[in-house]
């Protein structure tokens, strides 16, 4: 790799949102669980692919939850119960999603709100490292990819990314807005691919 290369993506960080089994597995049955996160699978992959061949920082953000539900969203508390519920920690549903995987150079961030942002020290771990630039993939859209972004826009974050075939909702309409309005306060919304050739 060419320190050309290195220089241009030495301050910008992958955010990989919410790729986890309760999400986006269907073997799981879970009732979070999001058919166009498992669409996106093999674009998520691909891209946290490239980005470790850029020496881009892999941040992985996750939810991992209470047993009890004590640190969720209160209008999600009702779905745990009896030491049961979606992302619990340490449950097979927090894993991360076949062929997604974190390495020793990357970064996991446990998140319990839709931004990532929110009551975490994501802002302070990338400042600290350097970062001026983010790239999103994940899930979902109007959640947890809208608020990190709209979030990463208000802190200052140079140059916002969503990878559009990287990221997903409950249905391509629902998708195609959100991508819409964060295009609309200057987020960048490449396809994989078009993210892919930027040199």
């Amino acid at each position: 790799m060419g320190s050309s290369n290195d220089n241009k993506w030495s301050d910008t960080a992958m955010l990989v949102i919410d790729m986890q089994k309760e999400f986006v597995d269907p073997a799981m049955n879970s009732l979070t669980f999001l058919a166009g996160g498992e669409v996106i699978l093999p674009a998520v992959t691909q891209a946290v692919k490239l980005a470790r061949e850029r020496s881009i920082f892999v941040v992985w953000v996750v939810r991992e939850h209470d047993p009890a539900g004590r640190d969720v969203e209160l209008f999600r508390r009702r779905f745990y119960s009896g030491g049961k519920g979606p992302a619990m920690e340490g449950s097979k549903g927090a894993e991360m999603a076949d062929g997604l995987a974190i390495k020793e150079e990357d970064y996991k961030l446990v998140k319990t709100r839709f931004s990532s942002f929110f009551a975490t020290n994501l802002d302070s771990v990338l400042k600290t490292s350097g970062i001026k630039n983010l790239v999103v993939v994940g899930v979902q859209t109007p959640n947890c990819v809208r608020q990190t972004v709209f979030d990463a826009v208000a802190l200052d974050y140079e140059k916002v990314t969503v990878i559009v075939d990287a990221t997903a909702a409950a249905n391509p309409e629902i998708h195609l807005a959100n991508i819409r309005d964060m295009k609309n306060i200057g987020v960048e919304t490449p396809t994989l691919e078009g993210w892919s050739g930027s040199v």
